[in-house]
């Protein structure tokens, strides 16, 4: 069995606290240790060390090397640029199957929350028992309890017959990130779950997966694998991947292969997509507000206050998202806060970019 944990995401949704040398998989919001390190902490009682993967991009090397010392150098990856979900696990696909074409790899990104960690190790346990017998394309779905706009959602077909408490299913369709009203139909109908962005496969299976619905990926893939553990790799990697189609894992193959099986998940789980999102999962004092850090409060309710350094004050004020890290405040009504990301978008392309 392998681990994979992506962690090339840039997190821009959590800016200010987010930004490009220091993104929202090192940072600690739940917790005393920084989310990647919690989520190497949930695999490791499954999947030894030397068996663990981490794929991230060149600009995070230094942060990357800093929490990751039980992880052997030689196992992270960096991509020469990002490109999107798929490259990035085929490539480490590649690697492990070029070692062991029979390896499970349990892919995971690197920031979601998980509340019960014991519950979370069953699942995978019999997600990789589901891969290997059914030589299938695992993935863990979480039931929705609240119609949620901000997940992609996955509907289920016919239960597979297996042993045990926890459930399986043969996979219907996959459904991308729906508006209120269609949230409302897919929770009310109970056979759709959120997508986790969890995957459980064997490194044979998901390559051929790549051979048959992403064909000039795989054409790559195969490219690079030919100079592995050679001097020459890291050219090939930067000269391939450059080329290589940027496409989500979920868009290039699971939304069309045949062999997709959902195991249905409850341990608490949560991708942190928002400060919003970290405001309804945290504690709350008596007026409804989440506060971190040297913050006052006057007349003010239902908000969430971050401050790293000095004081914030809020008054007269109520459902807001307030965040100080470093040189730069966020201040955002708490239903606009997935529209952090399209502020940052913004100042990439103004003066401002150096804040981001």
């Amino acid at each position: 069995m392998y681990g994979v944990i992506i962690a090339g995401g840039s997190g821009t949704r959590f800016w200010p606290r987010s930004r490009q040398k220091m993104s929202k998989q090192f940072l600690t919001i739940f917790g005393k240790k920084p989310l990647i390190s919690q989520t190497i902490e949930r695999i490791e009682q499954i999947i030894p060390h030397e068996h663990m993967y981490v794929i991230s991009v060149e600009n995070q090397r230094e942060q990357l090397l800093e929490v990751c010392k039980k992880i052997p150098a030689e196992n992270l990856i960096f991509e020469p640029v990002g490109k999107n979900t798929a490259p990035c696990i085929g490539l480490v696909a590649q690697i492990i199957y070029n070692k062991n074409p029979d390896g499970v790899m349990v892919v995971s990104p690197a920031d979601h929350l998980v509340v019960n960690v014991d519950k979370f190790r069953r699942v995978i346990k019999k997600s990789i028992e589901i891969a290997r017998d059914y030589n299938g394309l695992v993935t863990l779905g979480i039931k929705p309890d609240t119609p949620a706009t901000g997940y992609g959602y996955i509907q289920i077909d016919k239960p597979l017959e297996i042993k045990g408490k926890i459930k399986a299913f043969n996979v219907k369709t996959f459904a991308e990130k729906p508006n209120l009203e269609t949230a409302k139909r897919f929770l009310k109908s109970g056979d759709f779950f959120w997508n986790s962005g969890v995957f459980i496969f064997r490194a044979e299976t998901i390559l051929n997966a790549f051979e048959e619905f992403l064909p000039e990926v795989y054409q790559g893939l195969q490219e690079i694998g030919k100079y592995l553990g050679t001097s020459k790799y890291p050219d090939v990697l930067k000269k391939v991947y450059k080329q290589i189609r940027s496409i989500s894992i979920d868009y290039g193959i699971m939304e069309k292969a045949s062999n997709v099986y959902l195991v249905e998940s409850d341990f608490g789980w949560s991708d942190l997509g928002s400060w919003e999102q970290v405001y309804r999962l945290s504690p709350k004092d008596s007026s409804g507000n989440v506060k971190s850090g040297d913050v006052l409060l006057l007349d003010t309710k239902d908000s969430y206050v971050y401050s790293s350094e000095g004081i914030t004050a809020l008054l007269g004020v109520d459902n807001l998202i307030v965040v100080r890290s470093g040189d730069s405040v966020l201040v955002a009504k708490r239903e606009r806060s997935e529209d952090v990301k399209k502020l940052v978008d913004i100042m990439k392309q103004k003066r401002f970019k150096k804040y981001v």
